[in-house]
């Protein structure tokens, strides 16, 4: 008897207690957002001497690498959209006399490491006098990133006094 009443006693607590329990809710909606990034590059602060020629009466090209350009593109972009780098230099004037003017100075890509869906185009303009396109996208999907080491000629005029010949080289993207 005892043993009987106990049981009804423990399946009475467990019955009470099942009634007690929550009952459960219905599932809730969860969302989270990606929100796209910026587009920027990134170029060096230095490229220091870029040569050496010794200077004749008839001129000649000075070619030298820039340093490693990389424009990354975390704006999530839809399909089909892209992006322009260009380039545009100052003349290479020297501590005094004539400078070398922009129109003498130009670009080559070279080979371009690509990160992501695009199609990237080496433009290499020939002229640095105004702002030149160096670089396209086009065609992408998504985030992505470019680099390149572009190599900067420079047409010497024969009959240049020697010396440093110095030039501000500034790339943009958009």
């Amino acid at each position: 008897m005892r043993t009987h009443r106990l049981l009804i006693a423990i399946a009475a607590g467990m019955l009470t207690l099942g009634i007690a329990l929550p009952a459960s809710a219905d599932p809730t909606a969860a969302a989270v957002t990606v929100v796209g990034g910026v587009l920027a590059i990134t170029v060096p602060t230095d490229s220091g001497n870029l040569g050496t020629r010794a200077n004749t009466v008839a001129g000649g090209t000075i070619r030298g690498s820039l340093g490693q350009v990389q424009v990354n593109d975390a704006r999530s972009a839809a399909a089909g959209s892209g992006w322009v780098a260009s380039v545009i230099s100052s003349a290479f004037t020297p501590p005094a006399g004539t400078a070398i003017a922009a129109s003498a100075v130009g670009y080559t890509a070279g080979v371009i490491t690509k990160v992501g869906t695009a199609t990237y185009t080496a433009n290499n303009p020939p002229d640095l006098t105004g702002v030149s396109p160096a670089v396209t996208a086009t065609g992408i999907t998504g985030d992505n990133s470019a680099t390149w080491n572009p190599t900067i000629n420079v047409l010497v005029p024969g009959g240049m006094a020697a010396g440093v010949y110095s030039a501000i080289i500034t790339h943009s993207v958009v």
